[in-house]
């Protein structure tokens, strides 16, 4: 059974930074545009980041130029580097295929707070 696995989460005060990491198992990654979502308290999950194949991203306005997605297809792993954070990025983490395809994993948890 394919697998995913973030990590890098953490407490943060905003302004502040952090990189998470998503690693998949078999070749998900290299053979998928993959993405980054989050979940808030008390909302529906949520698209971030994506990153195609060829390496092209794109984002969501919320984190737009604050956010950058990058892929590592040798380490069959995905990055989210996360600057300028704001108390409104506080949620779960995950990663997935552009298209969902996996199973979820359990996420990391960014809280970002004076």
């Amino acid at each position: 059974q394919e697998t995913l696995v973030e990590s890098g989460g953490g407490l943060v005060q905003p302004g502040g930074s952090l990189r998470l990491s998503c690693v998949a198992s078999g070749s998900i990654v290299r053979s998928n545009a993959m993405a980054w979502f989050r979940q808030a308290p008390g909302k529906q999950r949520e698209f971030i980041a994506r990153i195609s194949t060829s390496g092209s991203t794109n984002y969501a306005d919320s984190v737009k130029g604050r956010f950058a997605i990058s892929r590592d297809n040798a380490k069959n792993a995905v990055y989210l580097q996360m600057n300028s954070l704001k108390l409104e990025d506080t949620a779960v983490y995950y990663c997935n295929t552009a298209m969902i395809q996996f199973t979820w994993g359990q996420g990391t948890q960014v809280t970002v707070s004076t």
